[in-house]
């Protein structure tokens, strides 16, 4: 799909104002004179009531889980469409896939090297991959992970794009999508701009495992996933365990055709059962996600990992410094959302988190943190929301901005 509106990209819905805030009045107090007469309702029921509206909008369910760092427990609210419940639940410890949120893990992976001295960020692509990409001498590893490296997404490529719609069954080697995203010419010279690509993250992973001469699967294993104890968190490999994923949805052929950005061929449509006015899509196969976005986790095990690496358990103080350096991701709003090593700093009403978002076939995960790593979010789905309907991609925003509120320990707004 387009370099600004692809299906498997960073993603947060963009919508009119006035439908965000008639969405979050309505869910959450009925208007000003009804908040004024009765106690703000608790976070978990607001929260709840804004899920509740997301699934009225259409969506086959959602999932939040809100961690203030003040409460006993996490807040838990699901909500599905009576149809997708029939099919499995969708709890904060059902595996599903996280999508680009795998380029935070990698970036984790890259920083624990350069403090063990085997990386720089300084070293060009070419001493480390050599002869793999053109111009690789004047790309270095730090314009991977912020994505200023110039390659072309290889995810835009008409031929890995069915795969990622399940309408090709290709098994896709690292090394054939490397190959994909540099075949087209740079989009500006490296380190000029900022333009989101998920073949950086291709290259890093190819990088990682030349440099230790183990899989990513097995760096990620060893590095995050048992130090930190987490239970359903791997890399989608041909040779991974086979685990049953909540059941994950794309709109049928009929209600996606609208929200398709430009330049996509009529017709493009998901492949999988029908189920409603969706088709389940849980079972397309993810080799063309790999280091951008191939992991799969749970709600409960992300949070685990965005405490403990902000809370500087993965990395040391300077390397962790290193990630939160960001570069703009809209050179016109310099004081905006910008992009870091592999981790995004997204500025939401309630105030300014860490973390990243990510899409993979019928799933959608937006995950935060504060700058300690004591609070977490994640709000978690199983359809790609950059493929709704407005009114959908509405109702989830606001949900998405009130869960960033209850997680910060702030008022959420009721417009």
């Amino acid at each position: 799909m387009s370099n600004h509106t692809s299906s498997f990209r960073r993603y947060r819905a963009v919508v009119a104002p006035l439908a965000v805030a008639a969405v979050l009045s309505t869910a959450v107090a009925g208007g000003a004179q009804a908040a004024s007469r009765h106690p703000s309702p608790s976070p978990a029921r607001t929260l709840g009531a804004l899920a509740d509206q997301v699934v009225a909008a259409g969506a086959p369910g959602v999932l939040v889980r809100v961690d203030s760092g003040r409460d006993a427990a996490p807040i838990e609210v699901t909500r599905q469409a009576s149809w997708a419940r029939s099919d499995g639940s969708l709890d904060a410890d059902d595996p599903v896939r996280m999508g680009s949120n795998t380029k935070t893990m990698v970036a984790t992976l890259v920083l624990q090297l350069v403090a063990e001295h085997k990386l720089a960020l300084g070293d060009s692509v070419e001493s480390r991959l050599p002869g793999m990409v053109p111009n690789g001498s004047a790309i270095t590893i730090r314009m991977l992970l912020d994505h200023t490296s110039g390659l072309y997404n290889y995810l835009d490529d008409p031929a890995v794009l069915a795969s990622f719609i399940g309408q090709n069954p290709h098994d896709w080697t690292p090394e054939e999508l490397l190959a994909v995203g540099v075949s087209q010419p740079a989009l500006f010279a490296p380190g000029s701009q900022f333009s989101y690509s998920n073949t950086n993250y291709i290259a890093l992973g190819l990088i990682l495992q030349k440099t230790t001469g183990h899989s990513l699967a097995d760096l990620i294993q060893q590095r995050i996933v048992r130090p930190l104890g987490l239970h359903n968190t791997y890399l989608a490999t041909p040779s991974s365990p086979v685990t049953k994923l909540a059941d994950g949805y794309e709109p049928d052929a009929a209600d996606i055709a609208p929200y398709l950005p430009p330049g996509v061929p009529a017709g493009t449509s998901f492949v999988g059962p029908a189920r409603a006015d969706y088709v389940d899509v849980t079972e397309i196969n993810p080799s063309n996600l790999w280091g951008a976005g191939g992991i799969v986790s749970t709600a409960d095990d992300w949070a685990r990992f965005d405490s403990a690496l902000m809370s500087g358990k993965l990395l040391p103080a300077a390397e962790l410094r290193e990630m939160r350096e960001t570069v703009p991701e809209d050179p016109a709003q310099p004081d905006g959302d910008g992009y870091g090593l592999g981790l995004r700093k997204v500025v939401f009403p309630c105030g300014t988190v860490w973390g990243h978002d990510g899409q993979a076939p019928g799933y959608s995960s937006q995950t935060y943190t504060d700058i300690t790593g004591t609070r977490t979010v994640e709000i978690v789905a199983p359809t790609i929301f950059g493929l709704a309907a407005p009114k959908t991609a509405a109702a989830y925003q606001s949900l998405t901005n009130a869960a960033v509120c209850a997680m910060l320990g702030r008022p959420i707004p009721a417009s």
